[in-house]
Parts: C-alpha cells; sequence; structure tokens
C-alpha cells in the first residue's frame, strides 16, 4: 500500500520537515473550522477554509463546491509558501474529508500531493503533540505559473464515461444513497448505474486509515475495473475514495466534481 501518503502523528511531532496545512471545516457549521483553528492548531500551520480557498462560487449548475479557479487556488497555496514541488502536511479532524480534498487539488494541478496525517488533529494531540494559536504570516506571492485541474469530469464527461463502460462510484452514506433521506439536496436517491461505496469505510472512527486488506474489503471487486469515476454530494468526501484508491494503486480513477448536487440540478 503506498503508505507514502500518510503521515503518522509521532512524525510530525518530530519534526515535519513540510508546510503544515489545517483543513478543519463543519458542512453544518463553515465557521467552526477557523474557530477551532484559532483556539489550537499544530504550530506552524496554515489554514485553508473549504467553502473560500478549496472551492469556487456555487453557481445554478457544476454543484455545491465547484473546483475553485486554478490561478486563485495556486496564489492562495503560494501564500502558505506552497509551490509545484513543496512538502506539504495536511489534516483535518473529520476523517479525512477535507485533507483529501486538498490532496486532490493539489494533485489535479500537478503539484506534489501533500501527505495526510493518520487520525487528524486528536492523534496529533492524543500523541502528545501541543497546540499553538500563533498564526504563521502569509507568503509573499509571486508570479503563478498557469495551470488546469485534470482528472475529472463534468455531466458530459460522466455520461461519456459511462457509456464506455465505466464503474461509477457513490461515496455517500447508504441511505442517501438508498434516497431513504436526503439532509442537503433538493432530490434524494443516486445517479443510475452506480454502486454504494462510503467515504467513511475509508477509516476507522478515530479516523484512521485502515490497513491495505481493510481497504481492499472496502472497494472489493470494484478495484477491478477498467476505469472508475467517483462522486458524493458535491466533490468533497469523494476525495477520501480516490485517496484510498491511490492508497492501493488505482491513481487512475477521476472525480465528477460536481457529483450528486450537480446531477440532480438536471432532473
Amino acid at each position: 500500500m503506498g503508505t507514502a501518503q500518510l503521515v503518522e502523528p509521532e512524525a510530525v511531532i518530530a519534526g515535519a520537515g513540510a508546510v503544515l496545512i489545517d483543513c478543519r471545516f463543519s458542512l453544518a457549521d463553515p465557521q467552526q473550522g477557523r474557530a477551532l483553528y484559532r483556539q489550537g492548531h499544530i504550530p506552524g500551520a496554515y489554514y485553508l477554509d473549504m467553502d473560500r480557498d478549496l472551492a469556487g462560487p456555487a453557481r445554478a449548475r457544476g454543484g455545491r463546491h465547484p473546483l475553485p479557479d486554478a490561478a486563485a487556488f495556486a496564489a492562495t497555496l503560494a501564500r502558505c509558501g506552497v509551490g509545484p514541488d513543496t512538502a506539504v502536511i495536511a489534516y483535518d479532524d473529520s476523517r479525512l474529508a477535507f485533507a483529501a480534498r486538498l490532496w486532490w487539488l493539489m494533485r489535479s494541478l500537478g503539484y506534489r500531493a501533500p501527505r495526510l496525517l493518520n487520525g487528524g488533529y486528536r492523534a496529533y494531540l492524543a500523541a502528545g503533540g501541543r497546540g499553538a494559536t500563533a498564526v504563521p504570516a502569509p507568503q509573499a506571492c509571486g508570479t503563478v505559473q498557469a495551470r488546469t485541474f485534470t482528472g475529472h469530469c463534468d455531466i458530459l464527461g460522466l455520461r461519456r464515461a459511462q457509456a464506455a463502460g465505466a464503474l461509477l462510484v457513490d461515496s455517500r452514506e447508504e441511505r442517501r444513497y438508498l434516497g431513504l433521506e436526503e439532509p442537503i439536496d433538493p432530490v434524494a436517491g443516486h445517479i443510475p448505474g452506480a454502486i454504494n461505496r462510503p467515504w467513511c469505510g475509508v477509516t476507522t472512527e478515530r479516523g484512521a486509515v485502515l490497513d491495505s486488506a481493510g481497504l481492499r474489503a472496502h472497494w472489493g471487486d470494484a478495484l477491478q475495473a477498467g476505469q472508475i469515476v467517483v462522486y458524493c454530494g458535491s466533490g468533497v468526501t469523494a476525495c477520501v475514495n480516490l485517496f484510498s484508491l491511490a492508497l492501493l494503486g488505482r491513481d487512475d480513477a477521476i472525480l465528477y466534481a460536481g457529483s450528486w448536487s450537480d446531477w440532480c440540478s438536471y432532473l
């Protein structure tokens, strides 16, 4: 398994040797992550906000968390001292939900993919790490090389992929997949033909990533699919599944960026 993409709390405590980025966030309370960061974070960590930094403005189409503008995102990274080859460690406290979004965005933009802190901030504290409240100064943002996001599709690309035989994976909780409940979007259900692999199945309840056997059990026969397209509600938690696939060597899976929130806007 590609464990080099994970970092254990003890290694961070010993000295990260990387730019640290705090991605804590709550979809239910968008101010919570920043408030928690101010209360305490890993020393030297910058904070990136899901809504402001890791997504673009929502529109009638494209889902609730569309991809950010590539140049703006690269400039945001530059203000954290991050360039295309910079070593980065990202963390959250939501079973990788938001740290994995940063991982996917950076990798998609052609940057060195960040390592994710196994178990998140709570695991860091439990291992003896200490929180800090000092906020690092932003770095000077010079010229940013033009890049574009890759490894994703819109609704037309999704339809083409399905017509070509791609396996579509819904990353939401089973009850949302089955249409038994829908707390966010106006329509319940799932995209026809999709199988369900809930994103929470990648980690334990404490947020630690399963071992190779556990991840393979999570994916089952889906790992053998020629092409895999992953979605969730708005293209955020699907990145946890994409991260787990990369750990297993399937780094060719793509993200339906608008996800269910985009799909149901056409119904």
